[in-house]
C-alpha cells in the first residue's frame, strides 16, 4: 500500500479540503484568521498527508451537520436582518477579539475613529459585506493577510485604500467587500503585516504540517529561538563586543594594547633593549 505521506495531492483534493474548511467556518468552528491560514496551507500542500493534517481536528464529512452554504453569495435581506452598525461621533468605537459575524456590517466615523478587527471573528456568512463612512474621521478594518478585498466607493478630500497581502489569483479564499464613503476622512483595510499582531494559540496541526513539509522538502530543523537580550548560549560570551575580537582585551584602559603598550603576543613589556 502506498504511504499517504508521499502520495501527491491533486487539485480536486485540495479544493475538497478548502470547501470543508469553509463549511467548518460557517458552522463556527474556525475564526476568519484560522480559515485563511488553513486555506493557504491547503493550496500549498503537496501530499495527501499534509491535507489530512489540516483538517485533523475537524469533524469528518459524515459528521458535519449537513451541507452549509459556505461561500455562496448572501441573498438580499427580506424583511430582514438589519445591518450591524458601529458608530463613533467625536469619539471611538472598536470591536476586537472573539465575536460573530452573521450579517452585514456598517461603520460610521464622524470626527472620530471606528476600528473593526475581523481576524478573530467567527464569520457565518459567505462574504463579509461592510459599508463604511468617514466624515472628518477614520474607519480602519483589520483582516488577515491572504483574503481577497473588494473595495469600492467615493473619497472626497479623503482617502480609501487597501494594505493587505492578498492571495494569488485562482484561490478560493474569504472575501471582504467594502463600500467606502470618505469625506475629509479615511477608510482603510489593512492586513496583519500593517497591524498589531494577534497572539495565535498553539495548534498541533500547524507544527505537524510544518514537520511534514520539512521532511518532504529536505529543509533543516528550525533553530531554537534566541535567548533573552542579555543572555547567550556561549558561556564565554561577553556583553562588550570588543571582548569577542581580542582575547587579551581588558576592562582597564591602561591594560589594553596600544601605541605605547604592545599586544601581549609581541613580547614582554616594557620593551627590552637589543641583546638583553
Amino acid at each position: 500500500m502506498n504511504d499517504p505521506g508521499v502520495i501527491r495531492a491533486s487539485d480536486a483534493e485540495r479544493e475538497a479540503v478548502v470547501e470543508r474548511l469553509r463549511v467548518a467556518s460557517v458552522e463556527g468552528r474556525l475564526t476568519l484568521g484560522e480559515l485563511t491560514e488553513r486555506t493557504e496551507a491547503a493550496y500549498t500542500a503537496v501530499t495527501q498527508a499534509e491535507l489530512a493534517v489540516i483538517t485533523s481536528d475537524l469533524p469528518s464529512d459524515g459528521r458535519s451537520q449537513g451541507p452549509a452554504p459556505a461561500y455562496a453569495p448572501d441573498p438580499a435581506p427580506q424583511g430582514g436582518r438589519a445591518r450591524r452598525w458601529f458608530v463613533a461621533v467625536m469619539g471611538d468605537s472598536k470591536r476586537r477579539g472573539k465575536w460573530r459575524i452573521d450579517q452585514g456590517l456598517g461603520a460610521v466615523a464622524v470626527m472620530g475613529d471606528v476600528v473593526l478587527d475581523l481576524r478573530e471573528a467567527e464569520v457565518r456568512t459567505g462574504v463579509v459585506d461592510i459599508v463604511a463612512a468617514a466624515v472628518m474621521g477614520d474607519v480602519k478594518i483589520i483582516v488577515p493577510d491572504g483574503v481577497d478585498v473588494d473595495l469600492e466607493g467615493i473619497a472626497i478630500m479623503g482617502d480609501k485604500k487597501v494594505q493587505v497581502l492578498e492571495a494569488p489569483p485562482g484561490m478560493n479564499v474569504p472575501v471582504i467587500r467594502v463600500k467606502a464613503y470618505a469625506v475629509m476622512g479615511d477608510v482603510r483595510v489593512i492586513g496583519d503585516s500593517k497591524a498589531k499582531p494577534v497572539k495565535k494559540a498553539w495548534a498541533a496541526w500547524r507544527e505537524q504540517w510544518r514537520e511534514l513539509r520539512g521532511e518532504l522538502m529536505g529543509e533543516p530543523q528550525r533553530p531554537l529561538p534566541p535567548p533573552g537580550p542579555h543572555q547567550h548560549l556561549d558561556p564565554h560570551w561577553h556583553a562588550d563586543p570588543q571582548q569577542h575580537l581580542d582575547p587579551h582585551w581588558h576592562s582597564d584602559p591602561q591594560q589594553r594594547p596600544g601605541p605605547h603598550r604592545p599586544h601581549p603576543s609581541q613580547g614582554p613589556y616594557p620593551p627590552q633593549p637589543p641583546g638583553y
